[in-house]
């Protein structure tokens, strides 16, 4: 062996000191650049959500849209590393957001501040190549599944109670195999808790808007590690347990994988053929002039398909008074179900989730009937489905990462 010293060039040490990822380049397939182009959509920015958002921060993830409706509690502070005592009672999401930025100031990261059921349009989901969830309802989860099984994004949720886990990665059909979703692993008690939010008349029980999850930080930090790994894994085109689940016992520390499988008839695989970009926004295009835009790509019997159930009206049984709402089911409270004249009489609900061309609403614009901004309405005829994206949203709801610098990485 050679006695004469090492001799390392000045220029390599400072190159690699001043390269804040030199570690992660060490390993054979990574590829930052990939991970700086990224976009990735996290939705729910409690615990889980706040340890997804420091993993992508750190990893140097380039672009991320954080999505969720409520505010910063005094008990958050022992769960969400994100957090600090001064941001009690500000948003869930822009909190998250300014904090992952302090990691990673090169990351393009914006708050989405709303409820991901009813308001974020599928515009999002459409620009997002993975999805990751970190939340505690399972009608959440099941609009997520149904909006990426649309648009042919892969999902990877997370679910968390006391000090025990789950990691679930779902990847739309391959061109090998039909995969499972998540509403293909939902049971009959899965079913039955998720009609418990609801009334008998259809409306949110007040009740059951804040359910109360036990939890501790180090099982937030095991399960979203573990979803992370695994999107850095589908980011870079490498395989991942999609279709399975990865559980973990706290008590005991032992951990298995489950394999889930597909049911045929399930609703959420519903792919759509095409998306055709409208530079039109949803507070200014009209029904009636969408409708016909749909009608002169697939026919003149081509109908409007919403993401969601709309309330149009109350109306109550016994004064027949009406009350014209135009608003997404799940936003309005069982309480407003009773006549304010009546006292004693239930209103009933009228909804509707398509358009058919015969509506008294087809000069109204597509905001005002409950039509989220950036969302994506579909049409039909035998042949496909094809998605109409109100594009001229696009800037509004993607803030800070718009607009889109480049292509998807998957």
């Amino acid at each position: 062996m050679s006695d004469k010293p090492l001799r390392i060039s000045v220029d390599e040490t400072s190159a690699e000191q001043e390269d804040r990822f030199h570690r992660f380049k060490l390993i054979s397939w990574w590829d930052q650049e990939r991970l700086k182009r990224a976009k990735v959509l996290v939705i729910g920015a409690g615990a889980l959500g706040n340890e997804l958002l420091k993993n992508l921060s750190l990893l140097g993830v380039g672009n991320v849209i954080v999505a969720d409706m409520d505010r910063i509690e005094n008990s958050n502070l022992s769960r969400s590393v994100l957090y600090r005592a001064a941001d009690n009672g500000s948003l869930k999401a822009t909190a998250a957001a300014r904090a992952a930025r302090e990691i990673y100031p090169d990351q393009r990261v914006q708050a989405f501040n709303g409820n991901v059921v009813y308001d974020l349009g599928l515009g999002v989901f459409r620009w997002a190549d993975i999805v990751l969830g970190g939340l505690d309802n399972r009608e959440a989860r099941l609009a997520i599944n149904r909006a990426c099984w649309r648009l042919n994004k892969p999902w990877i949720d997370g679910a968390i109670e006391a000090i025990q886990g789950t990691a679930r990665v779902f990847v739309p059909d391959g061109a090998e195999q039909a995969a499972p979703c998540y509403e293909c692993t939902m049971s009959e008690t899965d079913w039955r808790l998720l009609n418990l939010r609801r009334s008998c008349n259809l409306l949110t029980r007040a009740e059951m808007e804040h359910g109360k999850t036990p939890t501790t930080p180090t099982i937030s930090s095991i399960i979203a590690g573990v979803q992370t790994q695994e999107a850095v894994k589908i980011l870079h085109g490498m395989a991942s347990f999609a279709g399975k689940g990865w559980v973990f016992e706290g008590l005991s520390s032992d951990s298995y994988q489950v394999e889930f499988q597909r049911k045929e008839d399930c609703y959420s695989h519903e792919p759509l053929d095409e998306v055709i970009e409208l530079d039109a926004r949803a507070d200014t295009l009209t029904v009636r002039e969408l409708l016909g835009r749909t009608r002169e790509m697939l026919g003149p019997s081509a109908e409007i398909e919403l993401g969601r159930d709309i309330l149009e009206k109350l109306v109550c049984p016994k004064c027949k008074g009406e009350e014209t709402l135009f608003a997404s089911l799940g936003k309005v409270s069982a309480e407003k179900a009773w006549c304010p004249k009546c006292k004693d009489a239930r209103r009933d609900v009228q909804t509707f989730h398509k358009i058919r061309g015969r509506e008294a609403f087809l000069d109204q614009t597509l905001a005002s009937i409950g039509v989220p901004a950036f969302d994506i309405l579909i049409s039909r005829n035998p042949e496909r489905a094809v998605g109409f994206e109100l594009s001229g949203d696009a800037g509004g709801v993607l803030g800070a990462v718009f607009p889109d610098e480049g292509l998807s990485v998957l």
